[in-house]
């Protein structure tokens, strides 16, 4: 039975990368040709982005479970920050979120074949070690932000590999929210670390869910305010992954 299992779960993994290169493959055009006509045209890139989420969580058997989508206000500008446990996260992020947005992706990604393509694109490029590009890209994102865009930030500052169910969050995202006096509004993904865990190809079928929160105002806070802004998010995040933790799903229950 084991070894049924085993070769069960390297055939549905080959599968699954299967998925994701042709579809970004035959969307790449979509995504990625958008960003170079200029800022008018980025959100067919988005609609392009949404699209191979769906397709890829529908033809993967990884289900997204949305809570809180009444918490994104029409027209308002945010900084999401999120937690950040598998790659899994990012399918399901894109698809609860309404319109275009400007994801903080380390610079690692720009290695990964066709992928690497897309986050040049679509996302604010940082490289971690160095404190003038993680200056830059401060600066990218604030004026991001007065463009009347929304931004993502893993606040965990990376992929949580620890036993910890939330990593000490950065203090990146709360500096930007106190420059631009733009809202908070924070979300955690929950499930997606057992079905693909950080650091690893091992991947199985299940169920994701998303939680999104009411906003944090930010309005007349100063840089004084900073910690406790930072701690309230991280509370708030804290208490919504520990009332919403999903039980791992085995594939006969999929």
């Amino acid at each position: 039975m084991k070894i049924f299992n085993f070769i069960i779960l390297k055939l549905y993994a080959f599968w699954v990368f299967l998925v994701f290169s042709v579809f970004m493959l035959l969307l790449l055009p979509g995504i990625v040709l958008p960003f170079f006509l200029g800022k008018n045209f980025s959100w067919i890139g988005y609609k392009f982005l949404w699209l191979w989420s769906w397709i890829f969580s529908m033809l993967t058997f990884i289900r997204y479970e949305f809570h809180g989508r009444e918490n994104f206000r029409k027209g308002q500008s945010y900084i999401y920050v999120s937690n950040h446990t598998s790659f899994l996260d990012i399918p399901g992020i894109r698809l609860i979120i309404p319109g275009e947005f400007r994801p903080l992706a380390k610079k690692e990604l720009k290695k990964i074949p066709v992928f690497g393509w897309i986050a040049q694109s679509a996302t604010v490029i940082v490289d971690r070690s160095s404190g003038e590009s993680r200056k830059k890209s401060m600066d990218k994102l604030k004026n991001i932000l007065l463009d009347g865009l929304s931004i993502l930030i893993f606040a965990e500052g990376t992929q949580n590999r620890t036993k910890a169910i939330l990593q000490p969050l950065k203090e990146g995202a709360f500096r930007i929210a106190i420059d631009t006096q733009q809202p908070i509004l924070p979300m955690v993904v929950v499930g997606a670390g057992p079905l693909m865990p950080p650091g690893t190809i091992a991947l199985r079928p299940g169920k994701i869910k998303i939680i999104v929160a009411p906003e944090i105002p930010t309005a007349g806070l100063t840089i004084e305010n900073l910690p406790a802004l930072k701690q309230k998010t991280f509370d708030i995040m804290k208490d919504m992954i520990e009332r919403n933790k999903s039980r791992k799903l085995n594939i006969a229950e999929c």
